[in-house]
């Protein structure tokens, strides 16, 4: 079995969630169960994800379990844009995930191109 605390980009996803995490708590109460909730869900859905392919047994598994990780990535990248654009989060703040979004999914597309080779 593989070690997912080894990853690069598990490390990275961790960092993500919880940056999500509390990025969202300051939401208006009208978003928690709206884009909130979903953006907590994307985020979370990153490492555990990573977590769930690097249990599996076979290499297909591991690569499809991967590629959810990266949709969820790409989702989340959205929906950071979309609260940004809300107002739900200052420049400074939205630049900051935007980038850990981008490169969280950047060393996703990395690890998944040189695991098909």
């Amino acid at each position: 079995m593989r070690d997912h605390t080894k990853l690069r980009a598990f490390e990275l996803a961790d960092q993500l969630a919880l940056r999500v995490y509390r990025a969202t708590s300051a939401f208006p109460s009208e978003e928690r169960f709206g884009l909130a909730m979903q953006m907590r869900r994307a985020a979370v859905s990153i490492p555990s994800n990573i977590v769930e392919g690097c249990a599996r047994q076979t290499e297909t598994e591991y690569l499809r379990f991967l590629d959810i990780a990266y949709a969820s990535a790409r989702e989340l990248e959205y929906q950071a844009s979309l609260a940004h654009r809300l107002g739900y989060f200052a420049d400074a703040d939205y630049s900051e995930l935007k980038g850990a979004c981008v490169e969280t999914s950047k060393v996703l597309s990395g690890l998944l191109r040189s695991l098909r080779k």
